[in-house]
């Protein structure tokens, strides 16, 4: 990768990997595009353009003006919101990732977009859920990942367009509030650890799902972007995690640093029903034995550095 477009740039994965890829790529080689402004670094500091990735001229004529060769496609409803707006999802969620595998198709530019374990569904095995398996999603959401994973496909078979892609688990980060995801859960309760020493959670007690620190996640893109083609075997939807936990467990690892950290439960039907049909945990060995795929952070470390920034968030 020279020069980058980043669609959803001020989005929770976004917000993070413009600053990161201005770090390894130089400022004026990564374009953030988004729907909407904001006072934000990503805005600040390198070009940035408002893009509405559902008007595939304007993602064309950005794309074109920059001459990018690579696009990461992030612009997203997420899942919980998904399921309350769902025309809407489909609309965005399958109309701009066409958009802009058209625009990569045309300009010849290498390709990421993420898939999610939203993409899995009840039917799916949960435990060590493998790479290449049954996929029968029940949300709007999901069903778009799964078409996402397959549209992916088809553009490199058919036409030769460099994709690839993740299915992320749950993303846990301190800079950019959650957006709306079934996960959002993990995040807030560091917050609320911080600010209150309690959490309710609204997805109940045994409830697991993997999760990854962004860090990991930010790396991962990057690795697979700049991994060897010719050694991807699934390229568009590589199962990576770095640890499954439950709410309880969060609330175990804070307590090794706030220790009369309480947790209550208040469970919502509608993301409660969307984890229930998502895998338990992930078999990650293709992307480890593909493009060297390796999380830095557990539950743990994670847990650490989350108390110590999101102290220092609240501070300023």
């Amino acid at each position: 990768m020279k020069k980058i477009l980043i669609t959803g740039a001020l989005g929770q994965i976004g917000s993070e990997l413009v600053m990161k890829c201005r770090d390894v790529y130089g400022a004026d080689n990564v374009i953030a595009t988004d729907i909407r402004t904001a006072d934000s670094p990503v805005v600040h500091s390198g070009p940035f353009e408002l893009v509405d990735v559902t008007d595939r001229q304007a993602l064309y004529d950005t794309a074109k003006k920059y001459g990018v060769d690579a696009i990461i496609h992030l612009a997203a409803l997420l899942s919980a919101t998904a399921e309350k707006k769902p025309l809407f999802a489909w609309n965005l969620n399958m109309g701009g990732l066409v958009n802009a595998l058209e625009v990569a198709r045309e300009l010849k530019c290498q390709f990421f977009t993420p898939s999610s374990i939203g993409a899995f569904g009840p039917t799916t095995p949960k435990v060590k859920t493998p790479q290449d398996t049954i996929q029968r999603p029940t949300t709007m959401y999901g069903i778009n990942k799964v078409a996402g994973e397959l549209l992916c496909d088809y553009y490199f078979h058919k036409f030769g367009v460099d994709t690839r892609g993740v299915r992320f688990p749950g993303l846990i980060s301190y800079v950019t509030p959650p957006g709306g995801g079934t996960t959002d859960y993990a995040v807030e309760i560091y917050y609320k650890a911080v600010e209150e020493g309690r959490y309710t959670s609204y997805i109940a007690e045994g409830t697991y799902m993997d999760m990854m620190y962004m860090p990991d996640a930010l790396n991962a893109i990057l690795t697979l972007m700049e991994a060897d083609g010719s050694k991807l075997v699934h390229r568009n939807a590589f199962n990576i995690t770095a640890m499954s936990a439950a709410p309880e467990d969060f609330a175990a690892a804070i307590r090794k640093h706030i220790p009369d950290f309480e947790i209550e439960y208040e469970v919502d039907p509608v993301r409660q029903a969307i984890a229930e049909s998502w895998p338990d945990s992930l078999d990650d060995s293709a992307a480890r034995e593909e493009w060297g795929f390796r999380p830095e952070y557990d539950l743990e470390k994670m847990t650490a550095d989350m108390l110590t920034k999101v102290k220092e968030k609240l501070r300023k």
